[in-house]
This record gives C-alpha cells, sequence and structure tokens, in this order.
C-alpha cells in the first residue's frame, strides 16, 4: 500500500497480528513510510489501544457494527471516545458510524473530531449542508478545547 502511494494504514486491533502483535505491525507500517493507526470496534474496551499511543496517528472507534452502511449510530461508544480524549488530548480521534447532523453532537462534544459519514451524506439532496452541519458541529465542541478538526 505504501508503494502505492498511502500515507496512512489503519488497522483493527481485533485482527490477526503478525509475530510480535500490534507493535511489530505498527513498526511494518512505519518502515513503509506510512502512519499507523487502530481501529476499535464497538465490543473491543479503549484501553486496548493504550499502550501503542505514542506509537500511531489517530485512533478510529467504530459507531456502528463494521459491515454495511445505514447502521444506527451507537451513543455508548462516546465514553470510549471521552476515555481517549483524556487519555490522548492531542491525537486524532476518528468516529465512523451513523454520523449525521442529528448525532454529531453527541460525538464531537465528548471530543471526537475526524468524522467519517456516507449514508448521511449521500443519502442528501443536500450534500454540502450536510458536511456543512458536520463541520460546525465539530468546530463548535472541539475548537474550544485546541483540538483539530478533521471533517
Amino acid at each position: 500500500m505504501g508503494k502505492a502511494g498511502a500515507s496512512n494504514f489503519t488497522f483493527h486491533i481485533e485482527s490477526d497480528m503478525p509475530e510480535g502483535g500490534p507493535k511489530a505491525l505498527i513498526k511494518m507500517i512505519k518502515d513503509a513510510g506510512m502512519k499507523a493507526s487502530i481501529v476499535v470496534k464497538p465490543k473491543t474496551p479503549i484501553e486496548e489501544v493504550f499502550p501503542y499511543l505514542d506509537d500511531i496517528h489517530h485512533v478510529l472507534i467504530m459507531t456502528v457494527e463494521p459491515g454495511f452502511s445505514g447502521q444506527e449510530f451507537m451513543k455508548d461508544m462516546m465514553p470510549k471516545v471521552k476515555k481517549l480524549r483524556e487519555k490522548a488530548p492531542d491525537m486524532n480521534i476518528q468516529v465512523d458510524g451513523g454520523l449525521s447532523p442529528k448525532t454529531i453532537d453527541t460525538a464531537a462534544e465528548v471530543g471526537a473530531n475526524v468524522i467519517v459519514a456516507a449514508s448521511a451524506i449521500f443519502g442528501s439532496d443536500d450534500r454540502k449542508g450536510v458536511i456543512d452541519t458536520l463541520r460546525a458541529g465539530v468546530d463548535k465542541h472541539i475548537c474550544s478545547k485546541r483540538i483539530k478538526a478533521n471533517v
């Protein structure tokens, strides 16, 4: 992937790992010239990524079960976002799944600053308006905390 021009490689912490586990995989990713990032599925405790925070670029917290678009946002994932924001105040925290103008405040107020939205955008007749609303929601909540917005 690095040879193809990818600058970041994000892997599920729950995946099968090479010998040496996540540390070895992070090293392989970095040796290939990319930034390493970790995805956490809903049933995985956020503490599982804590040993790797100094070595990764961002954490993606799934707010739905991975697999298909259009699922309902899982608000009960927000304590993970909050706990990670407290542990890593300058880290990019990405959320993916069910993000929309109705859920953006819930995610951003606890520290999510990178938003993945598909159904909300592509299912709308006003895609720009949805994107603007998502960006404004992040800006409203995190700019006061001096966290960079990435929408």
